[in-house]
């Protein structure tokens, strides 16, 4: 694999590191803005798996997750699906749901993003999303969020190539500053967030309960990390799980029902509930980036992606052919996932090499 050098190994890492440590805090959210938050989504669903929004094959998830195997795989999205909800506040600088309005128009996280990174002067919030979920068996494969840049985004690209593109440094001076707020509420055993700040070589660090409105100020799409499995390890099962499976607030029993195709797999009781809310904003130092970021004469295309990519491949010996249908090409993504692919080197859940 072309990464399999010291000196590539180290050059990922020295890309996946964030522009400061997270900042950890506490009372982010007043408890009405919560109640309003989970009125959203109690009475808005039911909502996909995080999975069904993002990956319509195996392969796009591993080339999210932190790098696995080049290797053709022998399983389905349906196998490895999670009971891990995801559903949408707010996209590209809009807001669905006016009851929440000052949640993600919201001054406070706006002067958060732009301390983060050493007093911008300009910030937008362009994106909110919450995930949702009860006990249950998730991975313990750590990712990176979707990386924007200039010209290429989440409105216009999967994500899948926004990470790739990221690990690769090939594009760092076409990136958008980016800042999250993100959120926990939960008291229930285990759930914690596992995060790498000095790169995927360097120590975990994880964020401990009490996680009632803890979160933190970070730049997750250039650092890994990942939330811990939720629950005890007797109350994670939820047979009959699929990649389409979804959550919703059942009013007559006063739960929330896990379905697949129509029916019942597993009830939840509220206080079972970890709710993460992410909000995000890009941030810009100075006038000037504002502009080159609005007037759009400085983006990436597709075609000057790929280009670059295979030029970069070809020029470490990796040997790839050229892809017809490069966004949906799986032998290509296999191939960007060997050429970019780095795992963190030490991780609390998992024994020593």
């Amino acid at each position: 694999m072309a990464t399999d050098t010291t000196t590539d190994v180290q050059r990922l890492n020295d890309v996946l590191r964030p522009a400061a440590p997270p900042r950890v805090m506490q009372d982010l959210y007043t408890e009405d803005q919560h109640e309003r938050m989970l009125g959203v989504i109690r009475d808005r669903g039911p909502w996909p798996t995080i999975g069904a929004h993002h990956f319509d094959t195996v392969e796009e998830l591993v080339a999210t997750s932190n790098g696995g195997s080049a290797e053709r795989v022998d399983f389905t999205l349906d196998d490895i699906a999670s009971a891990h909800f995801r559903g949408f506040f707010a996209e590209n600088s809009v807001v669905y749901y006016p009851e929440i309005h000052d949640c993600f128009y919201n001054e406070r996280f706006l002067g958060l993003a732009k301390d983060y990174w050493g007093g911008a002067a300009y910030a937008r919030p362009t994106m909110m999303l919450f995930n949702f979920c009860g006990p249950h068996r998730s991975g313990l494969n750590s990712h990176i969020d979707a990386v924007t840049f200039r010209g290429i985004r989440i409105e216009n690209s999967p994500v899948w190539l926004q990470n790739v593109m990221g690990r690769s440094g090939l594009f760092t001076e076409h990136l958008v500053k980016m800042a999250q707020v993100i959120t926990w509420w939960y008291l229930g055993e285990n759930g914690t967030f596992t995060y790498w700040p000095d790169g995927p070589l360097g120590d975990p660090q994880r964020l401990e309960h009490p996680l009632w409105n803890k979160g933190v100020v970070v730049q997750n799409e250039a650092m890994f990390h990942r939330g811990d499995p939720v629950g005890r390890p007797d109350e994670r099962d939820v047979p009959g799980l699929k990649h389409r499976s979804l959550i919703g607030y059942d009013a007559e029993h006063g739960d929330w029902s896990v379905t697949t195709d129509g029916e019942v797999i597993r009830r939840y009781r509220p206080d079972e509930m970890r709710l993460l809310v992410h909000w995000n904003a890009e941030v810009y130092s100075d006038l000037d980036e504002v502009k080159k970021n609005m007037d759009h004469s400085d983006d990436l295309t597709h075609d000057i992606v790929f280009d670059r990519l295979l030029a970069d491949m070809r020029a470490r010996g990796v040997k790839v052919a050229e892809p017809s249908d490069p966004l949906h090409d799986q032998d290509f993504i296999r191939a960007l996932i060997a050429a970019y692919s780095i795992t963190p080197a030490k991780d609390w859940a998992r024994p020593a090499a």
